[in-house]
């Protein structure tokens, strides 16, 4: 029995490590899954299988470790900036300016608080105790990718001074369980001290969407009276117009149709036409005068149908969802919008990406017009984009690398690992289109690249925290970090989510959906939703989380590189 001994003992060997990522991600994996009163830790739980394998002595060598963490870091963090990318500089227009302000303080108010704990509850003199408590901030606010990047920047200004890295992951395993709890828990005691009452918000959320319909549709009868027409097939004469304009009915030769894109158009024939009010004259214009007789078609009306689509045809990109007058001139209702397995609220501000997902609700013939105006063709996307992911991780880490020198610093600044590979992610996956770099990956491909990622960042971080981990926090300062991390957790919330309700007005449900954004809580996103019956929680996350995701990132590498070198 030597052999399965040695496969576990010998530490040198690959069968053996791959081997105790495979225990430690399932073992974490499957732990994930069990919920209490609801609320999961999900994958976090590998960390803490993690740990417990590494206080065994189940165990790598260390620049093996090292080297895993590190690439599944780049992974992570680049699949998320691809995510993020398309809605980060959306998110300040109008309207998301304020929710991004306060998004904003209330992660300068996180890191606030972590400092006043460390000065309040721990001894300065102590060189690790400050690293200890950036861990527990990210445990706190339940930021993987910030815990990733504070240690990738510990790793450049610590080694050369003190030695041996302290294993902040420590710090963040005991705040992370409190954190997730707490920002529900802070969320819920946001309403009883502003006395909001949740049927009113409702009702409010009702109004405002009373107030706000969408553009006055058009419809003219015309007959073809352009020559230059005649002969050509309905795409031809839309991409001329450059407008919004559907022909729902065609009268040829004593018999009534539906034209697709293919149909073309004589002179004499008669159509009906749907667009937006204000261009019906200029359309009137180009394809022939308006009869005064009714449409004789004797058509029963069609029953809604509900339908998700994918869009396939490059030529949406970057278009808002509003300019596209979906309900106007194609009297159909886009619902619900979907990216990167993301739900998010259909503004008419968002902005179509390769790949996005759109349910889309109305008569079945024009459903079936917006499934070929946005491609639909899901064989297209098939094909994953392999290169895109890795000439962006390239560009990356060189700007990651490169040094910034600020008088005071021990080191020059670098955005490093983390903070490189996120920022160019984040403009491929919005400028990517323009340089004809195609960006999308279905979500199942994003979501798997991401969770590999993670898990291997996760499974390293815990058995390199295992050895050390009783006499840190058991024997250690273990209940302190819980303490201080639930205190970092709820004070912030508190703050900004009663300004954000008694100065600003928000609807409490939407303050919902933006603490769980800045917090990039998918739990507490979850809860909103399932207390309120629109979109309003949707719309504050979504409008949030891109520029939450990156400043947890980034604070996470200023903090250790102006304060723990």
């Amino acid at each position: 029995m030597d052999w399965i001994i040695n496969l576990f003992t010998n530490t040198e060997s690959i069968a053996h490590i791959a081997l105790l990522y495979a225990i430690v991600i399932a073992v974490g994996i499957l732990l994930g899954k069990i919920k209490i009163g609801g609320i999961s830790l999900g994958v976090t739980w590998v960390l803490f299988a993690g740990i417990l394998a590494g206080h065994v002595g189940f165990t790598a060598p260390k620049d093996t470790m090292t080297f895993v963490q590190d690439f599944g870091l780049i992974l992570f963090v680049f699949c998320i900036g691809l995510q993020v990318g398309p809605g980060f500089f959306e998110s300040f227009k109008k309207g998301g300016v304020t929710l991004n302000l306060l998004s904003t303080t209330a992660i300068l108010l996180n890191v606030g608080v972590m400092f006043a704990c460390y000065y309040l509850f721990f001894d300065t003199n102590v060189k690790s105790n400050l690293p200890m408590m950036v861990g527990t901030l990210y445990g706190a606010v339940t930021n993987t990718p910030g815990l990733g990047a504070a240690n990738e920047a510990l790793s450049s200004v610590w080694q050369q001074t003190y030695g041996e890295l302290p294993q902040i992951a420590s710090g963040y395993a005991c705040a992370y369980p409190l954190g997730v709890v707490g920002i529900i828990g802070a969320t819920i005691a946001i309403r009883f001290l502003t006395r909001t009452k949740l049927e009113e918000e409702e009702k409010a959320l009702e109004a405002e969407e009373a107030e706000n319909p969408q553009a006055k549709p058009h419809q003219m009868h015309l007959k073809v009276n352009n020559a230059y027409l005649s002969g050509r097939t309905v795409a031809e004469i839309s991409d001329f117009l450059n407008r919004d304009v559907v022909f729902s009915r065609l009268f040829k030769n004593g018999e009534y149709s539906i034209p697709n894109s293919r149909t073309v158009f004589e002179m004499g024939d008669e159509v009906l036409v749907v667009c937006a009010e204000a261009d019906a004259p200029a359309i009137q214009a180009f394809i022939g005068p308006e009869l005064e007789t009714e449409w004789e078609e004797n058509e029963s009306k069609q029953p809604l149908v509900s339908r998700r689509i994918v869009v396939t045809n490059s030529s949406m990109n970057g278009k808002t969802l509003g300019k596209m007058h979906f309900s106007s001139v194609y009297g159909v209702t886009v619902t619900r919008l979907s990216r990167q397995g993301m739900d998010l609220f259909a503004s008419r501000n968002y902005r179509f990406q390769v790949g996005d997902k759109i349910l889309v609700v109305g008569p079945e013939d024009n459903v079936n017009r917006i499934a070929e105006l946005m491609g639909n063709s899901v064989k297209r996307l098939d094909a994953p984009n392999v290169a895109t992911i890795f000439i962006g991780i390239f560009i990356g880490i060189i700007f990651g690398s490169i040094p910034f020198a600020i008088p005071g610093m021990p080191v020059p600044l670098k955005l490093g690992i983390a903070g490189g590979p996120l920022i160019i992610a984040i403009l491929i996956g919005r400028f990517g289109h323009r340089m004809k770099l195609n960006t999308y990956t279905t979500t199942s491909a994003n979501m798997m690249l991401r969770e590999i990622g993670l898990v291997l960042f996760l499974a390293s971080v815990g058995i390199k925290a295992g050895a050390n981990f009783w006499n840190t926090v058991v024997e250690g300062d273990g209940l302190l970090y819980v303490l201080t991390g639930f205190i970092i957790t709820i004070i912030p919330i508190l703050i900004v989510g009663t300004i954000a309700r008694m100065k600003y007005k928000f609807n409490y449900f939407t303050i919902m959906g933006m603490l769980a954004g800045t917090y990039t809580d998918p739990p507490a996103l979850a809860y909103a939703n399932s207390v309120c019956s629109r979109e309003a929680p949707a719309i504050g996350y979504s409008t949030v989380y891109p520029l939450s995701m990156f400043l947890r990132i980034f604070t996470a590498q200023l903090v250790v590189l102006f304060f723990c070198g």
